[in-house]
């Protein structure tokens, strides 16, 4: 299976970051598991904790200029040779209904390899960019508002939270973004999180990330924009549709970008659901959908986009939502 991404380079550049072993995080991945998030007092702040004050920085730092000149961070570009086993545990299959309702109409605008997504509703609201500090370089991702007991969390993928060893700084979402618009505001996240796996060793089967974001102006998230549903462990090849605001040509990040197809599990190296797909660097993070509803712009989140194979680049994988899955949206919504 695929173990560590290869390479990552910032989009429109020439620099290539070397991607190293990281040693294990086992604190860090036992509170994931457990879903315990306090400390101590005395202990250190938690990583992937943002305190008010940082977050405070993060809103006043994500100025319009600095929004339009963040790099896009590339979705994970994987070669044959970074392998290693590696599978998702399964579970029991599992729905969070969302906000709207899911409907069992059949896919309207199937298969799509990628353009801009012209239908509303819901997912306009849910989905969004993510802006954050990496290595010291402002960088793009994407990300989903879901319902959740905290009506505050976003899932998006686990190298939009965490890369390299090191959780990213100044972490926010903006839902519903579009040309320079920011409609819902923009929300610091208070706290980010990822898999286990994830968190510990960056297995390319695990890239699933999510944050909490702080209130903005006295309300919750999902009051604001509402809340896709999730679905675990529902099993592959399956309709689908992947969105994303890709930022790396042919695209500029301005546009909501949507890719529909029926996924197939990929025959390669990792586990992952795979979908034909020409989003680039930006959309990493953006959501998947099941039982996805053109008339409602409603579905059941179920994978995010991850990776390339540097040798298939019209093709877009995206992890397995299983047990460990279920386990980080457990988390995120009970922080």
């Amino acid at each position: 299976m695929i173990g560590r991404p290869r390479s990552l380079r910032p989009s429109g550049g020439t620099t290539r970051v070397r991607h190293t072993v990281l040693g294990t995080l086992a604190g860090v991945a036992a509170l994931l598991a457990t879903g315990v998030t306090a400390a101590p007092a005395s202990a250190a702040p938690e990583p992937g904790v943002m305190a008010p004050s940082a977050q405070e920085r993060a809103l006043d730092f994500w100025t319009p200029q600095r929004m339009r000149a963040a790099a896009p961070l590339d979705v994970l570009s994987v070669d044959r040779s970074d392998v290693r086993a590696s599978a998702p545990r399964k579970g029991k299959a599992t729905v969070v209904a969302p906000s709207a309702p899911v409907s069992d109409v059949g896919p309207l605008a199937i298969p799509h390899g990628g353009g801009p997504w012209s239908g509303g509703g819901a997912v306009t609201k849910t989905a969004g960019r993510v802006f954050f500090t990496y290595q010291g370089r402002t960088a793009s991702c994407s990300g989903n508002a879901v319902t959740s007991a905290n009506k505050s969390t976003v899932i998006t993928a686990g190298h939009c939270v965490k890369m390299q060893g090191a959780w990213h700084t100044n972490w926010v979402f903006v839902p519903g973004y579009h040309d320079g618009q920011r409609p819902y505001g923009t929300w610091a996240a208070s706290k980010t999180l990822s898999t286990p796996q994830w968190t510990a060793s960056e297995d390319i089967n695990y890239d699933i990330g999510a944050a909490v974001v702080a209130p903005l102006d006295g309300k919750q998230l999902t009051d604001v924009v509402g809340g896709q549903g999730l679905a675990f462990n529902t099993g592959y090849n399956k309709p689908m549709y992947s969105f994303g605001f890709p930022a790396a040509a042919p695209y500029d990040g301005e546009k909501f970008i949507y890719c529909s197809g029926t996924t197939f599990r990929d025959f390669l190296l990792s586990s992952d659901h795979g979908l034909t797909c020409n989003m680039t660097g930006g959309s990493s993070g953006g959501p998947w959908f099941t039982q996805f509803d053109e008339a409602t712009g409603s579905g059941l989140q179920s994978s995010v986009n991850s990776f390339k194979y540097n040798f298939l680049p019209n093709a877009m994988y995206g992890p397995y939502f299983g047990a460990d899955a279920q386990n980080l949206y457990q988390s995120a919504q009970s922080s």
